[in-house]
């Protein structure tokens, strides 16, 4: 395999929402060209990063019954016990809760964490703090969706707009079916994607921990034991 094959073999597709930013970004790079060939460079590097950003891989999504899988890529950075939004209509009490955090070198491509409908769409608009912070759960823009999984079990994804974020953007539309991996949103430019898993049913990884979207598995609703133990190496 040629090098310039190996290297297309390797890329990643770019998503269709990134178009007009790539587009935009590469013709003020050639504007800067033109002023000022070093400004001209550091457009082409902004304009590489955004391709990047906008990048849309396929995935290796496991396709067991009862798995719930991680709707976005990024760190783990908070698992808790936490009362749901309003709008997903899941009630008061509280949840097992597992915040992914996106930085802005993740892929901002969401997917379905099961195989089921989707049975409520509620977008809120709100704050654009760091998504990072717990508050953001409460305070920020978001768009809340609720699935339908199995045995009547419910998941509820919420996709929070970070400190960068001003656009979240939802693919899907009530009762549409999905299967567990599907693309269901994107959002831009750096955020958060909380995950309410159904009553008893625990989080089996760990805060740290790296997700990738369609193919971590975050939780079995079949499984019977709780959490597991994680160490850092």
């Amino acid at each position: 395999m040629s090098v310039i094959a190996s290297i297309r073999a390797n890329l990643s597709p770019l998503h269709p929402q990134g178009y007009p930013f790539v587009g935009a970004f590469a013709l003020a790079s050639l504007a800067l060209f033109y002023v000022w060939t070093p400004l001209g460079w550091i457009g082409a590097v902004v304009t590489a990063w955004c391709a990047y950003f906008f990048r849309d891989p396929a995935r290796v999504t496991p396709l067991a019954g009862g798995l719930v899988v991680a709707p976005a890529d990024g760190r783990i950075s908070q698992i808790a016990d936490a009362a749901p939004p309003a709008e997903l209509g899941l009630g008061p009490g509280k949840l097992a809760r597992v915040s992914i955090f996106m930085s802005v070198f993740d892929c901002h491509v969401n997917r379905s964490p099961v195989e089921g409908r989707v049975e409520r769409v509620a977008y809120r608009p709100g704050r654009f703090v760091n998504a990072d912070l717990d508050k953001a759960s409460e305070d920020n823009e978001r768009n809340s969706l609720l699935f339908g999984a199995e045995d009547g079990l419910r998941i509820g994804v919420v996709q929070i707009a970070g400190l960068i974020a001003r656009r979240i953007v939802c693919f899907v539309r009530e009762g549409q079916g999905l299967k567990a991996g599907e693309r269901f949103g994107l959002i831009r430019f750096g955020s958060r994607v909380d995950v309410y898993l159904p009553p008893g049913v625990r989080p089996q990884v760990g805060v740290g921990q790296t997700a990738v979207a369609g193919e971590t598995v975050l939780a079995d609703l079949r499984a019977t034991s709780g959490f597991r133990d994680f160490r850092a190496n």
